[in-house]
């Protein structure tokens, strides 16, 4: 009799197991295996641009400041092993690269003197120009919402600074398009346009 129930519980528990591991590998293979189509809905489209979880791209970024205006070239990498914008533009401080690891932001490429390179543009020294922020921040408040128009899904956010966040995602294609970041003023502070968007998952 004890044979027969050890024998029920070790079955039982094997079943859990591989229901366990089928719900594991079916969420992380959801948006590896998503094709755009003519019957994609604008809801499965948002799910999969959520679910990104591996990405690469390269940007052009507009900053606008009370001062000035500043254009940047930049290749942005979003995998488990890296989180990281190299400056490809402008040519002096192209290679420099930054990284992030939870909460906190390396520099590579030392030997040049960046203080006063970043200590007027919070939004590269913060990170927030990487997509990974949005879509952090688009699950993390419960204000976030989308809508759409005939090409595109528009998806809102905010941050803990109460900008307003707006990613333009293409219907055809499923991949972003633009990001703005709004300042407290809903001016444009920020405006990225995605020339490449590789996802890899």
């Amino acid at each position: 009799m004890k044979n027969k129930k050890f024998l029920l519980i070790l079955i039982f528990a094997i079943i859990i197991i591989c229901i366990g591991s089928f719900f594991i590998f079916f969420k992380k293979n959801t948006a590896k295996n998503f094709k755009i189509g003519n019957n994609t809905t604008s809801q499965e489209i948002v799910d999969y641009i959520l679910n990104i979880n591996s990405y690469e791209t390269q940007i052009e970024v507009e900053i606008t400041t009370n001062k000035n205006q500043t254009k940047y070239k930049m290749k942005q990498i979003y995998n488990e092993e890296e989180n990281s914008q190299e400056i490809l533009e402008p040519s002096n401080i192209a290679g420099v690269k930054i990284k992030k690891q939870g909460n906190t932001l390396t520099l590579e490429n030392t030997d040049l003197n960046l203080t006063s390179i970043f200590e007027n543009y919070n939004y590269i020294s913060d990170n927030s120009l990487d997509l990974s922020t949005f879509l952090e921040n688009y699950k993390k408040y419960d204000n976030s919402n989308w809508e759409e128009n005939e090409s595109q899904i528009i998806m809102k956010t905010t941050t803990d600074e109460k900008e307003e966040n707006v990613l333009y995602i293409s219907k055809e294609t499923g991949l972003p398009l633009k990001l703005e970041i709004k300042d407290t003023n809903k001016k444009t502070a920020v405006y990225i346009l995605y020339k490449e968007v590789s996802v890899n998952s």
